[in-house]
């Protein structure tokens, strides 16, 4: 790309006029709240999730799945909380890396920017290898060729990486027509399944009793019902692209959250009544909602595999956009090289942070998944990623009472910055521990360790920068989405 097209970064400066017309700055309100409610739900991915997570609750928690649904997402609507005032607050690009080093300072901020974007990637690079993955699988079943994934993977890369480049509000609207199409086709199913097996509808799915070993299979389903909603924090990235997005923003979340929360309760209903209850025969098909759709027609089954791959389109269009912001962020205020705060000049786009996004997670996908099936590489990756994003909500929650009481005392809410805080350490401190607690398998033994390690890093990473620019502190959060 032609240097006459870019716009490089300029490290920070003391004159704050001078900082205003240099700083590298997005394309301010080019989103509103139906794109970025759409983009988080595009995140989400629910077929994509539910297709590869549904089998591992029903063995959980048996017919009464739908239940660890709910609570999850009474667990993410109080995670949800703590975004939303921030949020309110503060809304930022930098999103978890502002309003934690707001709160705890510029070590801990530089320590969430390693944390929180190696976690991203890592995840990307989960949904990067099951695009070309899902599509060889699709390709094979329905027209009989066998393209390599690791070629499909690449070409939808390069896709996503021009609609990216080419602006916030052309890449948001494909990751809409994309999710669209891909709840259009899961409705579908749910409701055909519904009325093909109206004779033995019951309520047998939401009673308590029928939960596999009790409170132990809620426990053990409910880590896993939390991870389907992993994505739904991508609105409070695009503030300052979003027009008035301390009010947006929330509005986002919250609604993303209500709107996939009954989703995911119709598609595990439908999905458990189509399998007439039957535990043993859900828990043994690879995607049972794939299975399920094939029961009642060819046609259907094809829709589904569809939908499974715009989900996985409109994912990794929506993940990156936000998750690479945070490096761009992160890079124009200083905690990470200025480069990456580099922005196309028309296009307003960092362009560079995308890149870098995208090629990590390509080194991810082919160094470690190369000769590995992309489904299972999928759940492995995932699982690693997901302990350090799990993580940074964890801190995010402990953060938010401390910032309010610290920066807004007169606007400090019992409730909303101290009790809500507090369970949602308790929600996502709960399958946190799932995720690294002793005695696991490879190679999930070892991602406890792994992740350790990045945090270690990061932490050394932020002692070394941090005593070499002793005003870090003072840049943090200092771009505000909707202040000049």
């Amino acid at each position: 790309m032609s240097t006459h097209d870019e716009s490089p970064s300029i490290p920070p400066v003391e004159d704050k006029s001078l900082a205003q017309v240099t700083t590298p700055r997005l394309e301010r309100g080019a989103l509103k709240l139906v794109d970025i409610a759409t983009s988080t739900m595009a995140n989400i991915a629910p077929a994509m999730s539910f297709f590869f997570s549904s089998a591992l609750i029903v063995q959980a928690a048996g017919i009464a799945s739908p239940l660890t649904i709910v609570l999850a997402a009474v667990a993410i609507a109080l995670l949800g909380n703590t975004l939303a005032e921030f949020s309110r607050a503060i809304p930022s690009t930098g999103s978890f890396i502002t309003f934690i080093g707001k709160t705890f300072g510029p070590v801990m901020a530089v320590t969430t920017t390693i944390v929180i974007a190696v976690g991203y990637i890592i995840a990307m690079a989960s949904v990067i290898a099951i695009s070309g993955g899902w599509t060889q699988m699709m390709l094979q079943k329905y027209i009989g060729i066998n393209i390599p994934w690791q070629l499909l993977t690449l070409i939808f890369v390069a896709i996503v990486f021009f609609l990216m480049v080419r602006g916030i509000h052309l890449s948001t609207r494909w990751a809409g027509y994309f999710f669209l199409l891909e709840m259009a086709v899961l409705i579908l199913v749910s409701v055909i399944a519904l009325i093909t097996n109206a004779s033995h509808l019951s309520l047998a799915p939401f009673n308590p009793a029928n939960m596999s070993n009790g409170l132990q299979g809620l426990g053990l389903g409910f880590p896993i019902a939390v991870y389907l909603f992993v994505g739904w924090e991508n609105s409070a990235a695009l503030a300052e692209e979003t027009d008035d997005p301390r009010r947006n923003v929330p509005r986002a979340i919250f609604s993303s959250v209500l709107l996939m929360s009954l989703s995911y309760l119709l598609f595990s209903y439908a999905m458990v009544v189509a399998f007439n209850y039957n535990v043993k025969d859900l828990s043994a098909a690879q995607v049972p909602f794939v299975t399920a759709a094939e029961k009642i027609s060819g046609i259907l089954a094809l829709l589904a595999y569809i939908a499974g791959f715009t989900s996985t389109m409109s994912a990794m269009i929506a993940g990156s956009n936000s998750q690479s912001r945070l490096i761009f962020n992160a890079a124009r205020e200083g905690l990470l090289p200025s480069v990456l705060a580099t922005v196309h000049r028309t296009r307003r786009t960092p362009w560079v942070s995308f890149l870098l996004f995208f090629v990590i997670g390509l080194a991810i996908v082919y160094i470690f998944g190369w000769s590995i099936d992309p489904v299972t590489f999928f759940g492995e990756i995932s699982t690693l990623g997901t302990i350090l994003i799990a993580l940074t909500y964890l801190v995010s929650n402990i953060a938010l009472p401390v910032y309010y009481r610290r920066y807004h005392p007169e606007q400090f809410s019992i409730l909303k910055h101290l009790i809500l805080p507090i369970l949602g350490v308790f929600a996502i401190g709960f399958p946190l521990w799932g995720l690294i607690a002793p005695g696991q398998e490879a190679p999930f033994n070892i991602f406890p360790w792994i992740s350790l390690g990045i945090i270690v890093a990061g932490l050394i990473y932020a002692l070394i920068l941090t005593r070499r620019d002793p005003n870090l502190g003072e840049r943090v959060g200092s771009i505000v989405a909707d202040r000049e």
